[in-house]
């Protein structure tokens, strides 16, 4: 077995890796760290997230810094602020036994005057997200002409994120003569075409990630109406109270409504989203390491960077539209050897997505079962009895209120007071029937194949979903009403809203012949009303079409349906890719030419 100090390693470095915890390498890092350590080539290196990337760029390059000059030495580039700060922690904890290597994260989010009063001081590395690191640049505050070592993690997330103009301006203030480390999970056009254009010869490790990635992860689903799925997760953390787990939502909206509903019910629960403030990541961060929270409810990008290696369980609250998103956040558990499970819920038309997502990914997923109302049934109570035992009562309660309390309890027994508790507690707890959650998969397929009826079944499916939805959240019912509306009255507020941007000089008043440089717009009928910011939207839009966020124009956001350009090239790309999805309210999504 290689060990570190085989991969020539210093002494000091050893040792912080030891206090660390750190054993052996992993397969990136045996074939990353002897090149980078010594060598004077260029660098690729394609491993999956959780194969420990952030090790086999950082131990080498603190090695080389040279602390005696006080330049910025190295840059690394990351597509999220949780990464860059994950990235610059480990590099503190690496450096602790070497001469003062100053390392410092700048990032979006945070205020940027204290970053610029930071680099005051000598940086030695800096860790940067793409978008606040060109504002440093322009406001003189990073130099970066001294530049020996380049590191860009996460490269493909980045041009995913639409970093692609950004990247190309960073690298055009960089020396000529320094050294490129480019981290990807995978190796698309873009990638290559920043390896042809700014890195020279480079050498490529590639790590066969499949095995190394999954070993350790048990892959399950379960078939799970809408509606159930807060359900379905609750029983899964009552069955497990020692549980550290994940909860991947697509939106940010989704997110924090689920995190509200399991912090109403007393689960120790927050979540991670964009549109929380630096401080209040920092502070979701903060108690979910030191296991103040059991579970994480966070979007994809904002989990970038989370790095924790005890946890147990990561659900895909809906599935993810690529595979290496799948792969990136079952790659979350499993860590430093320990065993770890990856649960999808999907619903009864998503058993092909399951299928394919298996074959591709070379893994097996297998069905579980989710627990019954009589497995968590004693469980729950058996908590709220221990609840109970537990609290403190000693100087919290005035002794007047113990008197009139006996007063009003005094005819009942022992016995009749603790039943009618139990009643209290039970009616609270709202276990109701021994209702089963789990779908039966059979049936469903069965319907899924039929040629005809289904439409109408669905449907009404969807109908009833939506007045259990209504009954349980009233903060939807504005949506719930409109989305009761029929059809036509819904095609009327559209063209009714096309009239008036019409009357209003809109840009909509007649449509001339497009020239060879206008781009094709198109009509997509998602809104203001359905909280989809333009970010939301080229997000989706290029999740769904597979093109690169660099290929979409102006996006317009109207009241209940939106517009958007893309580039001519890929403008095939778009049509028919949006056919049959049904969105959570249960519409029919529509996108198509504004001609």
């Amino acid at each position: 077995m290689t060990t570190f100090k085989q991969l020539g390693l210093s002494d000091n470095v050893l040792k912080a890796l030891s206090e660390l915890g750190f054993e052996s390498p992993t397969e990136i890092q045996q074939q990353a760290i002897p090149q980078l350590l010594i060598g004077e080539k260029d660098f690729i290196g394609l491993a999956q997230t959780g194969t420990g990337k952030t090790a086999a760029f950082g131990l080498p390059l603190l090695e080389r810094i040279d602390t005696s000059n006080k330049s910025t030495q190295a840059l690394v580039l990351a597509p999220t602020r949780e990464l860059g700060q994950q990235i610059a922690e480990q590099l503190e904890k690496f450096s602790k036994h070497l001469s003062k290597v100053n390392v410092l994260a700048v990032y979006g989010g945070a205020a940027i005057s204290n970053q610029m009063r930071a680099l005051r001081n000598p940086q030695h590395v800096i860790i940067a997200t793409p978008g606040r690191l060109i504002d440093l640049i322009e406001r003189k505050a990073v130099k970066l002409e001294q530049l020996r070592y380049l590191v860009l993690d996460e490269a493909d997330e980045m041009l995913n994120m639409g970093f692609k103009d950004e990247l190309d301006k960073i690298l055009s203030y960089t020396p000529a003569d320094k050294l490129t480390w480019l981290f990807s999970a995978t190796m698309p056009a873009e990638i290559k075409r920043i390896v042809k254009k700014y890195m020279d010869d480079p050498i490529e490790a590639k790590v066969s990630t499949k095995n190394e990635v999954n070993e350790n992860i048990e892959h399950q689903y379960v078939v799970v109406k809408q509606n159930d799925k807060e359900e379905a997760l609750t029983r899964f953390l009552d069955l497990n109270p020692n549980m550290r787990g994940l909860v991947f939502c697509r939106t940010k909206r989704d997110t924090q409504q689920l995190a509200e509903v399991l912090l109403n019910k007393n689960y120790k629960a927050d979540a991670l989203h964009g549109d929380l403030s630096q401080m209040q990541r920092d502070r979701v961060m903060r108690r979910f390491k030191a296991h103040d929270l059991h579970v994480l409810i966070a979007t994809d990008v904002a989990a970038r960077g989370i790095d924790v290696n005890d946890l147990t369980h990561v659900f895909h609250y809906t599935l993810p539209d690529d595979n290496s998103y799948y792969t990136h956040r079952s790659g979350r558990t499993a860590r430093a050897g320990k065993k770890g499970i990856s649960i999808a819920f999907i619903n009864s038309r998503e058993g092909h997505k399951i299928d394919r997502l298996a074959k591709q990914l070379g893994i097996t997923i297998s069905r579980a079962m989710i627990p019954s109302n009589d497995d968590i049934h004693n469980i729950r109570f058996d908590n709220w009895c221990h609840l109970i035992i537990e609290t403190e009562t000693k100087g919290k309660i005035d002794p007047k209120l113990i008197a009139r309390v006996n007063e009003i309890f005094g005819d009942l027994t022992k016995e009749q007071l603790i039943e009618k508790m139990v009643v209290d507690e039970l009616t609270k707890l709202n276990l109701g029937a021994a209702r089963d959650l789990n779908v039966s998969q059979s049936k469903s397929r069965e319907r899924d194949d039929r040629p005809s009826g289904r439409r109408d079944e669905r449907r009404g499916e969807r109908r009833g979903e939506r007045r259990d939805d209504r009954r349980s959240d009233s903060r939807r019912s504005d949506r719930g009403d409109r989305d009761s509306a029929p059809r036509e009255r819904r095609e009327r507020e559209v063209v009714g809203e096309r009239r008036e941007r019409r009357s209003e000089g809109g840009e909509r008043k007649e449509r001339k012949p497009r020239s060879a440089n206008e781009k094709p717009r198109f009509f997509i009928n998602l809104g203001e009303r359905d909280k989809v910011s333009k970010h939301d939207l080229m997000d989706f839009v290029c999740r769904i079409s597979g093109i690169q966020r660099s290929s979409m124009g102006e996006v317009n956001i109207q009241k209940s349906f939106s517009f958007f350009e893309v580039d001519p090239t890929v403008e095939k790309k778009i049509t028919n890719k949006f056919n049959n999805i049904t969105l959570e309210d249960g519409r029919e999504l529509r996108v198509n030419r504004d001609n």
